[in-house]
């Protein structure tokens, strides 16, 4: 394969120019246009120095596809490169992406700061396996003031974890002021980018450390494969903060200079790619990969249409009489409105998470009885998706720990797709009328 070719945010091309473009690599062979599947285990070594190379990580060439493959180096240096990142690093998937960022930064025994509201999916995965493996979490209000946030900060905090747009509220989060508590707490800020995408929201700009996607969603936007990807802003100090994060910072036991030493603004994702995920093996298929990156050539042109349709769904459904409430930053009466418009200025996201009046059985009758709109767990599609979240993604939790989350017994999350939105709208009202 030849280099990586100049096209990227550094060239001064657009978001739009760029995800089409950047960091393909052009097969030396057949100079093929778009960028192949590779799809091999392992790769031929020149000599027997040359191994020896590769497996010490002073060569750029990879040894083996549990950490590495060309197909995917492509839609990583592309990621990294719409959001402002000098790394990226593919996995299997995107919670497989947040385990794998958070055991980057942490060890058992550590802490961990999050806001409150998350995914449930990743909520569950903090309470669940990574609290089993010796990592504490501590939700805090992501309206909580900044000396709040860091009268919470431990010697053994690692990290605090947040999402741009929580699912299925739609809260904004004010990213600006928990990089300020992280900067101050010296902790990276590790921020979950999945429904924003870089094209409405860049985290690094507002002075996050770490993103994280969950690249099935818009990323592909087909609905077809599953796959996470981690990104490194390079901006961390890390030794700066030796003490809590000598993994990165001090030398290694057999004399090994320390991966800010070898790879100083990309020691993280350096750190990520060759120990973390070499080790625990999440490897996302080529195949898998191939797909995400037509996907990718496409966002903006998807997004600008996603959050168009999300708007005009969102607004069509405010005071229909089964409705108590339209959950959605893109409304003016929305709470986080005014944050949606500094952080989000291209639109809202299309997640629209709608409370009806009649409850539980209200939304049984509401998702049973659309036509157009599929009933099932995904967001992200070009396809319009919904659910009722608390019988299915919350449906673990207390009654009462539902509703300290907002969960009413009569919302479902509505992940606006791409179709006309004059026919997702018809849709929706006559499953809302069949309601009553």
């Amino acid at each position: 394969m030849t280099g990586t070719t100049t096209t990227g945010a550094q060239d001064g091309y657009a978001f739009e120019t760029r995800q089409i473009h950047a960091g393909e690599l052009i097969d030396a062979e057949a100079f093929a246009r778009i960028t192949p599947v590779y799809q091999t285990a392992g790769y031929l070594f020149e000599s027997f120095d040359d191994g020896v190379e590769r497996f010490a990580g002073r060569s750029t060439r990879r040894a083996y596809s549990r950490s590495d493959n060309p197909t995917n180096l492509v839609a990583a240096r592309r990621i990294a490169d719409l959001e402002g990142g000098v790394d990226a690093i593919l996995v299997a998937s995107g919670q497989a992406a947040i385990a794998a960022a958070l055991f980057a930064l942490a060890s058992a025994g550590d802490h961990i700061l999050t806001t409150k509201n998350l995914y449930e999916g990743t909520r569950e995965m903090f309470r669940g396996a990574l609290r089993r493996q010796g990592l504490e979490f501590e939700a805090v209000e992501a309206t909580a003031s900044v000396d709040e946030w860091l009268a919470r900060v431990r010697p053994n905090t690692k990290a605090i974890y947040t999402e741009s747009i929580p699912n299925p509220l739609g809260e904004v989060t004010d990213l600006a002021r928990l990089a300020e508590v992280a900067d101050r707490a010296g902790v990276p800020l590790v921020v979950d980018n999945t429904v924003a995408t870089p094209y409405l929201n860049r985290p690094f700009e507002w002075g996050a450390h770490i993103v994280i996607h969950s690249t099935s969603k818009w990323l592909a936007g087909h609905g077809s494969v599953i796959g996470g990807a981690v990104v490194d802003g390079g901006r961390f100090d890390w030794a700066a903060h030796a003490d809590r994060f000598p993994q990165l910072a001090r030398g290694g036991s057999y004399g090994e200079r320390s991966f800010v030493e070898r790879f100083g603004a990309g020691a993280y994702g350096a750190y990520l790619r060759s120990v973390i995920v070499l080790e625990y093996g999440p490897t996302v298929p080529p195949t898998s990969t191939f797909l995400l990156l037509h996907g990718i050539e496409t966002l903006s042109l998807r997004m600008e249409r996603h959050v168009h349709n999300a708007q005009l769904v969102a607004e069509a459904l405010e005071g229909h009489p089964a409705v108590a409430a339209v959950h959605y930053p893109g409304l003016p009466d929305s709470p986080h409105h005014a944050l949606a418009q500094k952080y989000l200025p291209d639109g809202a996201g299309s997640i629209v998470s709608i409370d009806l009046a009649g409850g539980r059985d209200a939304a049984r009758t509401f998702l049973d009885s659309l036509t157009l709109v599929s009933q099932m767990t995904h967001i992200g599609d070009v396809r319009s998706l919904a659910i009722h979240t608390g019988s299915t993604i919350h449906a673990k939790l207390t009654e009462a720990e539902r509703l300290d989350l907002g969960i009413t017994p009569g919302l479902v999350r509505l992940s606006i797709g791409l179709e006309k939105a004059g026919d997702i709208i018809r849709d929706l009202r006559r499953a809302l009328d069949a309601v009553g």
